[in-house]
């Protein structure tokens, strides 16, 4: 059986939506969050340590050459076989190591095997020096949300937001029944709703983009205890602001070890150390990150259901895709099942970022282990938020604005009018103009006769008059058009 077919196997085995029927929308998705990913950024954790503690004079390590530099280099960029040994010696015991049932101890043992057999046999028990798992494990997950956002999520969302801006503009003057409760309201126009939906966005992608992650390297309980009587001459919260600073100059995914070569400085998000913590980093700022992203997705649900609405209208028309069946008893139909699904799985990512935000801000006194089954299910949550998004990508792919159809909805209630009626009669002193116009339309099918014929009883200025008769739904939107161009 090909490697391609037993891909398509498990896509069809697979326990979750993400590992089967979505995994082609997931592309390298799995390279950036998976326990092969996590496995990789804790080794990357600890390579990275051993570089900075080789540096660090007061300590006493041996100066470590550019060749064994970059040995540590190559030992984080690891492969799938590499990682299934990391899980034996978790699960099963290898090569003599027994098992060690525990993930983070496996990776330090499969570092020291592989420097075993190099120069830097003699400096491998400074692998994991003073540490406890916690400080390699937050440092790892920093790294994996830092990339996934960075490189997949922040991007997906300012795809949606470019459509959303591109729509804006293009039909800023394109007027529109609105709806408040659901009743016809006074008109806007398609731009400018697709304006609303699109600053929202910005306002929280930027939010997003300046973000920052706090991680702690202060081993057992946040003290330093071990670090400082093994090296009392070490100032360790500057060592650590040194140490995080590496990752931040080379990138979620980057690889420096004290090497400029391949350097990619990020402008995203930002790790930065937490100086008071217990054992675990207390993930405050993991719960802003998610409620940020749960909001966005909370936005783009609200945008979806309104498509949908757009569409059940015919305001909004869709291309139908050559053999696609929309429904398996009605042939006629071309259902908005892009806007659909991006509603389902926004809605199950922000289940799981709820959870999320509730849970991980509390541990039991210094430590307990329950955040590190919901952390793992970190990926699983980011996965549907971009099926989502990209859902909602394909679905803008394939609509246009039927203007002709929004024109003729608007134009069969002129009842809309009657706000602007009221509202000039009251400025020209006419008494109880609001209740006369309650009076005229309410419950009522009014035409633009019926406003003339009021509008012909009033006792106000000829000119007012005219310019009242004048008014049309589809000329009265205000500066809608002005705000879906964004002007100010």
């Amino acid at each position: 059986m090909t490697q391609s077919e037993n891909a398509k196997n498990y896509q069809l085995t697979a326990i979750s939506s993400v590992d089967g029927r979505y995994r082609d929308l997931l592309e390298q998705f799995g390279e950036r969050f998976s326990e092969f990913a996590l496995i990789r950024a804790r080794i990357r954790v600890e390579c990275e340590y051993l570089l900075a503690l080789s540096e660090e004079k007061e300590l006493g390590i041996r100066k470590l050459s550019a060749e064994e530099k970059e040995i540590l280099v190559g030992l984080f960029r690891i492969s799938i076989e590499d990682a299934r040994i990391v899980k034996a010696i978790e699960k099963d015991g290898y090569e003599g190591i027994p098992a060690t049932n525990h993930d983070v101890k496996a990776v330090e043992y499969f570092i020291k095997k592989k420097l075993a057999k190099t120069s830097l046999a003699d400096v491998s028990e400074y692998v994991h020096f003073a540490l406890t798992s916690e400080d390699v494990n937050n440092f790892a997950y920093a790294l994996l949300l830092a990339d996934v956002l960075d490189m997949e999520i922040i991007p997906a969302i300012d795809a949606v937001r470019s459509n959303l801006n591109d729509m804006s503009s293009k039909y800023a003057a394109t007027p529109m029944l609105a709806r408040t409760h659901g009743q016809p309201a006074s008109p806007t126009t398609f731009g400018k709703e697709m304006r609303v939906f699109e600053s929202r966005i910005a306002r929280q992608l930027q939010k997003l983009k300046s973000s920052s992650i706090l991680v702690k390297f202060a081993g057992a309980t946040g003290n330093y205890n071990a670090h400082v009587v093994s090296a009392p001459k070490v100032d360790w919260q500057i060592f650590s602001e040194k140490f995080i600073e590496r990752f931040n100059a080379s990138g979620p995914q980057g690889a420096t070890l004290g090497n400029s070569k391949g350097r990619t400085l990020k402008a995203g998000i930002r790790l930065e150390l937490n100086k008071a913590t217990t054992q675990i980093e207390p993930h405050d700022t993991y719960v802003e990150l998610f409620d940020t992203v749960r909001l966005i997705n909370t936005i783009l649900t609200g945008f979806s259901q309104d498509m949908w609405r757009y569409i059940s209208d015919g305001w909004i028309t869709q291309k139908p895709k050559a053999g696609e069946i929309g429904s398996s008893a009605m042939p006629h139909k071309v259902n908005p099942i892009d806007f659909e699904n991006a509603e389902g799985n926004l809605g199950i990512a922000n289940s799981l970022f709820e959870h999320f935000s509730r849970k991980l801000p509390i541990s039991r006194l210094q430590r307990d282990l329950s955040d590190s089954t919901v952390e793992r299910t970190f990926g699983t949550a980011f996965a549907h938020s971009l099926i989502g998004y990209k859902s909602l990508l394909k679905g803008l792919g394939k609509v246009s604005v039927n203007e002709k159809a929004m024109l003729e909805d608007l134009q069969g209630h002129p009842e809309v009018l009657a706000e602007a009626f009221q509202t000039v009669l009251r400025r020209e002193g006419v008494e109880v103009p609001y209740e006369k116009l309650k009076d005229l339309t309410r419950g009522k099918q009014v035409t633009l006769d019926d406003f003339a014929k009021f509008i012909d009883g009033l006792s106000v200025d000829e000119k007012v008059k005219k310019n009242l008769k004048a008014l049309r739904p589809e000329n009265y939107i205000g500066l809608a058009e002005k705000i879906a161009k964004g002007k100010k």
